[in-house]
């Protein structure tokens, strides 16, 4: 798949970070003084399995036609006319200004796919700026951080539902809709070195299609496997082992992590697979808090399964194991597998198809809000310094993780405890367990902020 994207916003956004990060290398020059970049660059970018040509370009800047600025201005604007989808870039910390909403009209106005990305998100300091940005009407923003490589999955997302080549039915289901998605749905088997991931995929494709043996560190790349079950397609991720940091030494062990690592930010679910003579040991629950923290979907697999005693029970205590270890995680999936016999192979299937349900799941907004009267009314927020939070309204602007935005009164005096109390909820509710859920508590605005008081 090949198109080209053009890298858009105003001066001193992130827009040559970016570049940087799609082209896998520092070809644009970057520095905190806005307008370094003058003239169109141009690289081959990738993300995940997509190739497309990335355009950098000038800030644009509302200035005459004749002068540096007013040329820059129309490099960026061939830059647009030529490209296939427009990234167009707003600094999530600073929030929207006047220039970006001028210029959001110009990509518009262009006729190609525009996809609002609230760059400098990492952290809570640029959630407003971003919730801002649907103010623009150009659809949801990506939240990312290209300093720091995050939120590279949701562009991926984003960019592939936007790419000119993508057939029609290859999209995943839209909102409302019950039917199986078109495209492969990606799946990364990640765990300690020698939990048997290769032996895992190998018994489900059916051949010997990975290395496998006794020794640990085998599989070094991330290696894609496509293959398909009972009508749906899946591309499946063998990965290398990870270890603690710590322990990691050769260089070599690092790039492999690393390449295990990205395989995670692409998926869309994950199964972590856990050696069922040693489950949940500390590496293995960071693993687990790492794809919560990424916002994928996640699927718990205790391998090795046949040389576990066959107790009556045991499975219900591994599952209450899990409970208690990942209390992030309340409900997570947990399937007992053997990738030598082959034993619970579909119940893995099975639980990886209905993590990516719930991954996708959108509520209705009117539901949402019926809940919301009812957990209040279950169990009252409390009072800070004396005075009551209200909570007013809630909606969701996203899934993949499922994403919800609460309105209330003094979002930054919520305590944390609270918080969980409404995701715990939310998740028993609409019936999503093990996915990770994000809330985001905004303020609503004030209709009498700046008017003068009246005098008596």
């Amino acid at each position: 798949m090949s198109f080209t994207v053009a890298i858009v916003g105003r001066p001193n956004v992130g827009k040559s970070t970016l570049f940087n990060r799609l082209v896998g290398r520092r070809l644009a020059l970057v520095d905190d003084r806005p307008g370094v970049t003058r003239d169109r660059r141009e690289g081959e970018g990738r993300l995940g399995d997509l190739r497309f040509t990335v355009v950098d370009t000038a800030g644009l800047e509302q200035s005459a036609p004749d002068s540096m600025t007013g040329r820059m201005r129309a490099q960026t604007e061939t830059a647009i006319a030529s490209s296939d989808v427009v990234l167009f870039v707003i600094d999530a910390r600073a929030g929207l200004t006047p220039v970006d909403r001028a210029f959001a009209d110009l990509a518009r106005k262009s006729g190609k796919p525009v996809i609002v990305v609230a760059n400098k998100s990492e952290g809570t300091a640029g959630e407003n700026g971003r919730l801002e940005a649907y103010a623009l009407g150009l659809g949801d923003p990506v939240p990312i951080s290209a300093e720091h490589n995050e939120g590279m999955s949701d562009l991926y997302d984003a960019l592939r539902a936007a790419s000119p080549e993508q057939p029609e039915e290859d999209l995943d289901e839209t909102e409302g809709e019950e039917s199986a998605p078109r495209r492969p749905i990606r799946v990364a088997i990640v765990g300690r070195p020698n939990s048997g991931k290769s032996t895992l995929i190998n018994r489900l494709i059916g051949e010997d299609r990975l290395l496998t043996g006794p020794e640990a560190g085998l599989t070094r790349d991330s290696i894609s496997v496509p293959f398909a079950w009972q009508g749906h397609e899946f591309q499946l991720f063998d990965t290398a082992g990870m270890r603690r940091k710590s322990r990691i030494e050769e260089k070599l062990e690092k790039l492999s992590v690393a390449d295990a690592l990205n395989a995670v930010r692409f998926a869309d679910v994950v199964v972590v697979l856990i050696d069922s003579q040693q489950p949940f040991e500390e590496q293995e629950q960071r693993i687990a808090d790492l794809i919560e923290r990424e916002g994928r979907a996640i699927v718990i697999a205790l391998g090795k399964w046949d040389l576990a005693e066959a107790r009556p029970g045991a499975i219900s205590r591994m599952r209450e194991t899990a409970e208690e270890k990942l209390t992030q995680l309340r409900g997570v999936p947990v399937v007992a597998v053997s990738g030598l016999t082959g034993a619970g192979l579909d119940r893995l299937m099975q639980a990886i198809l209905d993590a990516y349900e719930v991954w996708n799941r959108r509520v209705p907004t009117n539901a949402l809000n019926r809940w919301l009267d009812t957990a209040l009314a279950a169990h009252p927020p409390p009072a800070v310094s004396g005075r009551r939070l209200a909570f007013n309204y809630v909606t969701q602007p996203k899934a993949r993780p499922p994403s919800f935005v609460l309105f209330c009164t003094r979002s930054d005096a919520v305590p944390d405890a609270y918080k969980r109390y409404l995701v715990n909820s939310l998740r028993e509710a609409f019936d999503m367990p093990g996915t990770p859920i994000r809330i985001t508590l905004r303020e609503k605005d004030n209709p009498f902020k700046g008017r003068a008081r009246r005098k008596h």
